[in-house]
């Protein structure tokens, strides 16, 4: 029987059987050329009506680094402190301005969402984190590690970091080559039987 999957092993590996959360990175730079890449690969899947709210800080080193800590949840400190680089992920829930120009077949979505800002974070918040799994699966594609923690003080980091732009974070992740003893023992995953129904 053929395998039913196109895509070829070592890239199934990469992206997917062998991908793990890193909790250790080496020294190794993470250069601008490929948190770029990392961004142009992960712009293209869809998102609704083409909105494309995720939004990336990228912090290296010096007091940005040190502000970012004192978000982050003590078990997430040291690595978050040693990582070349952290990406913070947010949604934008101003994306409405950049409709015009992301979705021109329907430019006037722009001012039904301006008038409707519960419901606009709802969506930023939705396809920004559609995003994320997106943008995770270019980190690999980059052969980068990532690292990534729900556990920090979203609301410290948007007073700290976005106060002025209306970003909203979602997670923060920590990016390099794995280091020693990166990964964690892998956990059991569930079977299909368990989690698919035919109706």
């Amino acid at each position: 029987m053929n395998n039913p999957i196109t895509l070829h092993p070592d890239a199934q590996a990469q992206l997917f059987t062998d991908a793990r959360t890193a909790n250790t990175f080496t020294d190794e730079p993470v250069t601008d050329d490929q948190l770029r890449a990392i961004f142009d690969l992960a712009k293209y899947p869809p998102t609704a009506a083409n909105t494309q709210p995720l939004r990336v800080l990228y912090i290296r080193d010096g007091e940005p680094r040190e502000r970012l800590l004192t978000h982050m949840s003590e078990g997430n400190r040291a690595k978050t402190a040693a990582a070349p680089v952290v990406a913070v992920l947010a949604a934008d829930t101003n994306f409405h301005d950049h409709i015009p120009h992301v979705f021109p077949i329907r430019p006037q979505m722009r001012d039904s969402l301006a008038d409707d800002p519960a419901g606009r974070e709802q969506m930023a918040r939705f396809n920004a984190t559609l995003q994320i799994g997106y943008w995770l699966l270019a980190v690999r594609a980059a052969g980068l590690a990532a690292g990534p923690m729900a556990g920090f003080d979203t609301h410290g980091v948007d007073k700290d970091f976005f106060a002025d732009n209306g970003w909203k974070s979602l997670l923060v992740v920590n990016l390099g080559k794995p280091g020693p003893d990166a990964w964690y023992p892998r956990l059991p995953r569930l079977d299909y039987d368990d989690v698919v129904r035919h109706a």
